[in-house]
């Protein structure tokens, strides 16, 4: 009987594919679990809440992390909420820029689809940067110091260590979509049980904690801007809002339930619970890390001197609360947990990129949608890697003190592409109104406060996020340096404007949206069609059956 309703539901899963346009390529082979494994190992609560810690410790402090944790995550939620819906009504690898052609037509699929493809990028690069980061501390900690550069400068030895994981990763993406499911299976257990032990060792081993009411009202400022003062208005409404960037780009990369929707069986009700289930428990269990590594900071001196000079805060702190065999426990917990992060990042971004390609959005697409024998869009995995590569080469040249500004940078483009890309959709689905054919999951009548509230919250973030992190970072400022400059906002605007001036020139004539029909793609590829499977030629995307 089992196997009778798996051939059900694959069936009905071609069928509503082809319903959309599309003929079943990849291989299906991922279940409801590991579809929600690969957006909770995307979010990664042992990466990002340890890579980027420092942020929110140095703009903000204590209150950043307790308060701005668990009021962020708010927000985040009901984005993802809102992109469930989306994902139930059409479950394909395009996901979000499908949705935003679907909902407005093939101008907004197009912009929505590059800050997607600059997001994933982006997150694609953090996430390894960082991972390789912890990874070579992890290797100091055990004597093991061939990365630290020619110079022993730890930084540029850390940023080849970076492109050793970063081809590794492609390697294991490559090996095959199954073996990738299952690795996300396992990372979803290994973030569990490493936070559970993380937990028990900060609680148990430290001789002395900070108490509640330091975590949970003490303020710092320790980023150069209005004198260090963390009562005036400038702390509260740039300074502190800056560390925000912790929780938001910890909690990112959901959309990958989308990416992966084409490989998942049940796709139109697995990827959509997949979304806001990986917020809501990545949101739980990061708050208690968080608490756990902020009631162990009980040396703020040291642990802001250790930060002055670039090293990671979270660490320093664990650094100073535990014996070196935990802290060693530690590194290995959050490390593997950053590797398998990475690996997910990539296996999102690959698929994004070759449905991006399949409908004829980006220069040599016919190269970057095809799928080799094992039905893996190789050489999109490779095209994102090589892009990850170059958008971190600014990491290479550290700025005098050693902090990593370059890394943060990275982060914020991550951030800000992904969201937007995120939210117009969103905003479309809620201009649609009651127009719009919602799937078996959806909001009801909630999307009229959920869709608007979403809109305004990621219009507020991207804003932030592309504002200067440090002084030296402000152009007019007599201390500028370009080492210690936001890249993000020249990186996603330049990337934008291209693509913009594309458009106008060229690219509005020959990008129609996604493909029509089964029957055009095969035609565009130069591949026989079987006549089968779906939908008739017309304007547009085929439009999703009401409770589809």
């Amino acid at each position: 009987m089992a196997n009778v309703d798996a051939a059900a539901t694959a069936t009905s899963d071609e069928q509503r594919l082809a319903e959309l346009g599309y003929k079943q390529e990849l291989s299906r082979s991922w279940s409801g679990f590991q579809n929600f494994a690969i957006s909770f190992t995307i979010i990664s609560i042992l990466a990002g809440c340890f890579t980027t810690y420092g942020q929110a410790w140095n703009n903000g402090g204590p209150i950043a992390i307790s308060w701005g944790w668990l009021l962020i995550s708010i927000p985040i939620l009901i984005i993802g909420f809102c992109m469930s819906e989306l994902v139930s009504a059409y479950p394909t690898a395009g996901g979000i820029y499908w949705w935003a052609s679907k909902l407005g037509g093939a101008g907004w699929g197009w912009f929505t689809g590059w800050f997607n493809l600059i997001g994933l990028v982006a997150v694609t690069a953090s996430v390894d940067y960082g991972a390789a980061t912890f990874l070579n501390l992890t290797f100091g900690a055990f004597d093991f110091n061939l990365f630290n550069g020619a110079s022993g400068d730890f930084l540029s030895g850390t940023f080849w260590l970076f492109l050793v994981v970063l081809a590794f990763h492609a390697l294991v993406n490559i090996a095959g979509s199954h073996l990738v499911a299952q690795i996300n299976g396992i990372s979803v257990w290994w973030h569990v049980a490493g936070v559970a032990i993380i937990l028990l060792v900060l609680v148990f081993v430290p001789d002395h904690h900070a108490s509640a009411d330091f975590v949970f009202t003490e303020r710092f400022n320790n980023s150069g801007f209005s004198g260090g003062s963390n009562s005036t208005a400038m702390f509260w409404f740039y300074v502190l809002p800056l560390g925000f960037l912790l929780t938001q780009y910890t909690i990112t990369g959901f959309d990958s339930c989308a990416h992966i929707s084409e490989e998942t069986h049940g796709a139109a009700d697995t990827a959509a619970k997949g979304v806001w289930r990986s917020i809501f428990y990545s949101a739980i269990f990061g708050w208690l890390v968080l608490l756990a590594i902020t009631f162990c900071a009980t040396n703020v001196d040291a642990i802001n001197k250790a930060a002055a000079g670039g090293e990671f805060v979270s660490v320093a702190i664990i650094e100073q609360a535990v014996s070196t065999g935990w802290l060693k426990v530690i590194l290995v917990i959050s490390t593997v947990g950053q590797l398998f992060c990475g690996a997910a990042c990539l296996t999102s971004a690959s698929r994004m990129c070759y449905a991006f390609s399949r409908d004829g959005a980006i220069p040599g697409w016919k190269l970057w949608s095809k799928v080799n024998n094992k039905r893996i869009p190789q050489n999109a995995v490779l095209f994102m890697a090589v892009w990850a590569a170059i958008l971190t080469v600014p990491a290479y040249f550290p700025n005098a003190s050693g902090v990593p500004v370059a890394f943060y940078a990275v982060v914020s483009i991550a951030v800000i592409g992904l969201y937007i890309a995120y939210v117009i959709p969103i905003f479309l689905r809620w201009r649609m109104g009651a127009a719009f054919e919602a799937g078996p999951w959806n909001l009801g009548n909630k999307y009229k406060w959920m869709n608007p509230f979403a809109t305004v919250w990621v219009a507020l973030i991207t804003i932030i996020f592309i504002l200067p992190t440090t002084p030296a970072g402000v152009p007019w400022n007599d201390e500028f340096d370009w080492n210690a400059v936001n890249y993000a906002p020249l990186v996603t605007g330049g990337v934008i404007l291209g693509v913009g001036i594309w458009w106008l020139v060229s690219a509005h004539n020959t990008f129609t949206g996604p493909r029509h029909t089964v029957a055009e793609l095969d035609a565009e590829l130069g591949e026989p069609h079987d006549g089968g499977g779906g939908p008739a030629a017309g304007s547009g995307p085929a439009a999703a059956p009401a409770g589809a």
